[in-house]
């Protein structure tokens, strides 16, 4: 009998082209380690200001290169830009810091995977891509626990973030102890760090632009409809999308290019607006 070495196992597709990335490595003073993250600047990007920072966020047992290299990411993006649906973007791919099976995008006892994401990625971007700069709009969005993130990221700093959304988001930190073999008691408790739902009514700024969607087979479905039933309830516009599908690459390979749509309208609505 073999002995299993690894509990979990994340391949990227051999199929699908890295032409474009970057791989940057770096020491991330917030995570008190190094981190990766994937780039992808278009070639249409070359030469703007304040080029739009578009940040993706993967799910447990994944890394940086999920996004692009299981998801297709870096192409979809750039069809949708060749096509003007878009307009050039950024796109950066951070790691979640690599704590266990997933860090939750949160900050922890000896680490803070949070502000990893809220601070030190948007820094990168302005350090290895000319064209961003601190004018440069950030949009997040993320699967299942990047989608976890991404929401509650978008409640916790309003003022920061343009735009979110979640695909088959992770809407509670306990769900994720049927994921991860480790235990969170070094986790923030933080009403905000602790349900998305918790950091969405947390502010009294006006929220960036919500959008989530769900698989119709994902087994966080139900989850999904009680947030968006909350989210209603108390009056907070959010776009709310079921379409064919389960929790797995197929469906959020599908489903970013509705992300990146809307994406594409709130920026272009920016642009009309300046």
């Amino acid at each position: 009998m073999n002995e299993q070495v690894f509990r979990t196992i994340e391949c990227s597709d051999a199929a699908i082209s890295a032409d474009g990335l970057r791989f940057v490595t770096v020491k991330s003073r917030a995570l008190r380690r190094r981190a990766d993250v994937t780039v992808f600047v278009p070639e249409a990007a070359r030469g703007m200001s304040n080029l739009p920072i578009v940040m993706l966020l993967h799910g447990v047992y994944g890394s940086h290169w999920a996004w692009a290299l299981k998801g297709s990411a870096h192409l979809t993006a750039n069809r949708l830009i060749e096509t003007g649906v878009l307009p050039p973007v950024a796109l950066l791919m951070p790691s979640d810091g690599l704590w266990g099976d997933g860090s939750g995008y949160v900050a922890h006892d000896d680490h803070d995977a949070e502000r990893w994401i809220i601070d030190e990625v948007p820094a990168l971007a302005r350090e290895v891509i000319a064209e961003c700069s601190v004018r440069s709009p950030l949009l997040i969005a993320g699967l299942s626990m990047g989608g976890f993130g991404a929401l509650r990221l978008a409640g916790k700093y309003p003022r920061r973030i343009l735009a979110a959304a979640a695909m088959s988001a992770v809407i509670e930190a306990s769900q994720f102890d049927a994921l991860i073999e480790e235990c969170r008691d070094a986790w923030s408790r933080e009403a905000g760090d602790r349900d998305v739902l918790g950091a969405l009514i947390n502010t009294t700024a006006v929220l960036p632009s919500l959008r989530i969607d769900c698989g119709l087979d994902d087994p966080y479905l139900e989850s999904n409809r009680e947030l968006h039933r909350n989210l209603q309830h108390l009056g907070i516009a959010h776009q709310y999308a079921e379409l064919p599908g389960g929790h797995e690459w197929p469906y959020w390979s599908a489903t970013l290019e509705h992300t990146l749509r809307f994406f594409g309208d709130i920026l272009h609505s920016t642009e009309n607006d300046a």
